[in-house]
């Protein structure tokens, strides 16, 4: 744990690209989404990417190694949708803990391998938490505004199992990302909380929002302050945004927070906005200049990129990284209590 929070202090850390723009590149068909073992299964299974950590283990591999190769120093884990919540469209639930489990697992070996190869720059295992695709916070029937498809103890209990499935399978960090509905994320940090509680551990803990249009405004309505000051009693390593807009469009809502946290900041927007076709159009070079604004206005610790990024994109954000330096007096745990202090 204290490795993370030592190589904040030294530089910026750069966290991996887009999974599913990687994914996609293999144009896997519904048998290889299948494999051996799920070949009779009763539900269709194509786009379920989490279930490829399973069936097709070496793509995902070789996506996390393409990564370091780049240069970044933290891989996400393969489990965006690694919830029952979410597993439910595919009749997966009870799969949730294998799959979160060994996609942690490929994560750390390569991560590993590379640690071992370039010790002086350990690589680093987020577990990806994603949001689920129901929010505790809105009805999905306009007609019954009092409605919620989840309650915030449902929640809890999914985000729960899916942390100690990802703890059990060796990763360093837990990234709860793409926060939409701010009381879907609180259920879990709860779950999270517990976790080290009963288990007697200090987990490092990343948590990004999405900022869902222009207005400015996470989906359930909270501005990036608004959406700071509702998480900023859970003892966070980061704070930060990815997704939904491109990195000059994300820009504004970052030093919105910049100035008033000592979390560390993050950053993982997309390359761009989708075009007509839903494909990601900017260019590594184009997105490193947006980034480069960011690093010159010191606004933050982490950067990588989300939807529509690859390997060549994070190796250009990688390249300009080194030139600065990270953005000062992130959050460290005290050696007192196992609280939380500044440097």
């Amino acid at each position: 744990m204290s490795n993370i929070y030592k190589a904040l202090q030294e530089r910026i850390l750069v966290l991996d690209g887009a999974m599913g723009t990687m994914l996609q590149a293999y144009k896997f068909s519904e048998e290889d989404f299948r494999g051996e073992r799920f070949k009779d299964y009763p539900t269709p299974l194509q786009g379920n990417n989490d279930l490829l950590s399973i069936t097709q283990p070496e793509a995902i591999k070789t996506i996390h190694a393409k990564y370091f190769e780049a240069g970044a120093d933290i891989v996400e884990t393969n489990t965006f949708s690694g919830t029952t919540i979410a597993m439910a469209d595919y009749q997966m639930e009870d799969l949730v803990y294998e799959l979160n489990y060994q996609s942690a697992k490929i994560a750390k070996e390569v991560a590993n391998e590379f640690t071992a190869k370039e010790p002086y720059k350990p690589r680093f295992v987020a577990g990806s938490i994603g949001p689920t695709n129901r929010t505790a916070s809105m009805s999905p029937d306009v007609n019954d505004p009092g409605y919620r498809a989840v309650t915030f103890d449902e929640l809890r209990i999914a985000y729960k199992q899916q942390a100690e499935a990802l703890l059990d399978g060796g990763v360093d960090i837990l990234l709860v990302e793409t926060v939409f509905d701010t009381l879907n994320a609180k259920a879990a940090l709860f779950a999270i909380e517990q976790v080290k509680e009963e288990r007697k551990i200090e987990v490092p803990v990343m948590l990004s929002g999405t900022i869902t249009d222009a207005s400015g405004r996470t989906l359930s309505g909270q501005t990036a302050e608004a959406f700071l000051i509702s998480v900023s009693h859970i003892p966070l390593l980061s704070v930060g945004f990815n997704c939904a807009l491109g990195a000059n469009l994300l820009q504004p809502h970052l030093e919105a927070i910049a100035n008033k946290t000592e979390f560390a900041i993050s950053a993982h927007p997309n390359a761009g906005l989708p075009n007509a076709f839903g494909e990601y159009d900017e260019t590594p070079e184009e997105m490193g200049e947006q980034i480069e604004e960011y690093l010159k206005k010191n606004l933050i610790n982490i950067i990588g990129g989300c939807c529509g990024t690859s390997p060549e994109h994070i190796k250009v954000i990688a390249d300009i990284a080194k030139n600065y330096k990270p953005r000062a007096h992130p959050s460290i745990p005290s050696q007192r209590e196992g609280k939380y202090s500044t440097l």
